[in-house]
Formats: C-alpha cells, structure tokens, sequence
C-alpha cells in the first residue's frame, strides 16, 4: 500500500504501519474500529483516509470531515467510477447495502446479487461479464485485474473518483441515499430451516422473494435476510431499511418463526 500511494503522487500520513506481525486495531474495518484515523484525518487536513483488515481485502474509508462512513459505500463508490468507463453490470451479495443498487441504477445498469461469500460474487461475476462487483465488507473486485476483492485496487478506485469528481468525499457520499443495517444472530434449531422461510414468505406476501442463500426479502427501500451461517452454528438475520428503527423492526418480524422453532 506504501509503495502505490508513492506511485500515485500522494502526500501520506500513515498509523499503524509497523509490519511485526501484530495488528494494532481489533481487524475489522468497521466504524467503531477506525477512532484513531478518523482523528488522524481531521488532525492533518487529509482529503480521505484509508483502512484495511489484516490480510489487505476489504477497505474501509473516512471522509474529508474525519467521519468513517462504513464499508458498504466502498464499493458503491468503486463502481460510481467504474460504471463510467466500462459496460456490464455490478454484482454483489444479498447482505449488501442497497446503496451500491442505487448506484447501479442511477448508472442506468443492473445489479446482480449473489450468495454470501467472495467465491460465489466472483464465479456470478465471471457468467454475467461484470464490470465491477465485490461485497459490502467492503471488498472490491475489478474483473480486469483478477477475480478477487483487493483493497489497493479499491485505494486507487477511490483516489480516481475523487480526480474526476473534483470535490470531497463528504460531499459525493452526502448524495447517495443512507441506509441502516442491522444485524443479528441465534442458535441454528434443529429443524430444518423450511418452515421458517415459508412463514416469512407467508408474512410478507408483498415482498420479492430470493432464495439463492437462505431467504432474502425486499422491499424498494428496505430488504431483510435470514440465512444459516456456512462456518457457525447459527442462523444470521441481517435486515436494511432507512433508519435503524425500521430496520429493528424487519429483524424482530424475521426472528419470530426462528424463535418459536426453537422453542
């Protein structure tokens, strides 16, 4: 990450970059993780600031005004510059944040959707011929580069939007819808999981149904996401709407069957 930020002619101020093996923040990219770069951005004028986990694949980035604004607009912003240049539609998971939809859209292009996880992305992303894709970790995959998220190839994504646009990161993300994600997760019962997503499908017979990876329901504005985890034993209930209250709401509605199965 040094060596491209020196190859792309950027002033850089940098923590956390002693390579002893020992990561100096809990791993994850997320908001409440990154307190330290958001002072470090507003300490020294930086026009955006940068983070990875530890093994470089998912990017998270803090805003001009020194505020992280959560992975999910990694890739909606990847693919804002993307979609300008190349043809094909965005492909992401079903746990992603609707925002990189909302691009997609306002780029007149499709977004395609595919199971939890970056191999399932990658092989939906190679049978649709993809211009981007990638996941709301923020994980960015670039098809021309190779069939795997890449948190440099996000850096210089974002590095060129931030070119073309001409103005700061608080301002291009200040126009993109906000959302709110909420998640949650229980004991997977030992039931099998049909009756549940039957129930929920009965409940919301409104909703459009996807059942690629447990059962996602959406809504134009909000979506909600029951699926069993592929490394635990538990059942993940992920739900998006406009404010966390709606969003609470959707998770409880989806818990309902899950807690009376489990009873």
């Amino acid at each position: 990450m040094p060596l491209l930020f020196e190859r792309l002619g950027c002033q850089v101020t940098a923590i956390g970059m002693d390579a002893d093996g020992r990561f100096p923040r809990p791993p994850e990219p997320v908001p409440e993780n990154l307190k330290d770069l958001e002072r470090l951005v507003q300490s020294s004028g930086a026009d955006v600031g940068f983070a990875t986990d530890p093994d470089v694949d998912r990017l998270a980035l803090v805003s001009d005004a020194g505020r992280a604004i959560g992975e999910d607009f990694t890739l909606a912003l990847a693919a804002r510059l993307v979609l300008r240049h190349r043809e094909g539609p965005v492909v992401t998971n079903l746990s992603t944040s609707r925002v990189v939809e909302d691009v997609a859209v306002a780029a007149g292009r499709q977004a395609i959707l595919a199971p939890v996880g970056e191999v399932n992305v990658a092989v939906k992303m190679r049978e649709t011929k993809a211009a981007i894709g990638g996941e709301g970790n923020g994980g960015v995959i670039l098809p021309e580069l190779h069939l795997g998220r890449d948190a440099p190839l996000g850096v210089a994504l974002i590095l060129q939007l931030l070119l073309e646009e001409g103005r700061p990161l608080s301002a291009i993300v200040g126009e993109l819808p906000r959302y709110v994600i909420v998640k949650d997760k229980l004991d997977r019962p030992d039931a099998p999981l049909d009756s549940v997503y039957e129930a929920l499908r009965g409940a919301f017979p409104d909703a459009a149904a996807d059942t690629q990876d447990g059962l996602r329901l959406s809504w134009p504005d909000r979506w909600v996401h029951v699926r069993p985890s592929g490394t635990e034993p538990i059942v993940r209930v992920i739900a998006e709407a406009p404010t966390a209250e709606r969003a609470r709401e959707l998770i409880g509605l989806a818990r309902a069957p899950l807690d009376r199965l489990a009873r």
